[in-house]
């Protein structure tokens, strides 16, 4: 099945299917009113129902599109794929090492390429600083801190 519409459509019916399983957890009525469980369900019962409609809409209609017409271009690709990439190594180091390290690394890497590296390190390194003096004392938001305590 070369028909990127149909595949999509699926991805959204399995989605609603595991959104409308959670919810059945959740009550669906309480002493009050609708309970926590509720708006979920039939949300997610809404998008199962429109994905299976759009499932068939596309597969009825001869206008099919393929993968390849959805990808962007290869440079275009490699930077998403950079972006992605750098969100997962932040997620991962940063309970080692730290949220000022790990945030001052990714967001270098991530400006390397399009700025000098004088540069990409100040805006790094500033812009890392002010996000974390704002959520550690305005916001109070514990971030990752690393044995040094930064």
């Amino acid at each position: 099945m070369k028909n990127f519409k149909v595949w999509v459509g699926i991805v959204l019916l399995m989605f609603s299917v595991f959104i409308f399983y959670t919810s059945r957890q959740y009550s669906y009525y309480s002493e009050y009113g609708p309970g926590a469980g509720f708006f979920p369900a039939w949300l997610s019962g809404l998008l199962g129902l429109f994905s299976i409609l759009f499932i068939i809409d596309s597969l009825r209609k001869g206008n099919h599109v393929s993968f390849a017409d959805v990808l962007p271009p290869r440079k275009t690709l490699w930077k998403l794929l950079k972006v992605v990439l750098s969100i997962l190594v932040f997620i991962f180091l940063s309970p080692f090492i730290g949220y000022v390290i790990t945030s001052i690394l990714v967001m270098f890497i991530l400006l390397v390429p399009d700025f000098k590296w004088s540069t990409s390190l100040v805006t790094a390194v500033s812009v890392t600083l002010v996000l974390f003096f704002v959520f550690q004392t305005f916001l109070d938001v514990p971030l990752p801190n690393n044995p040094l305590g930064f």
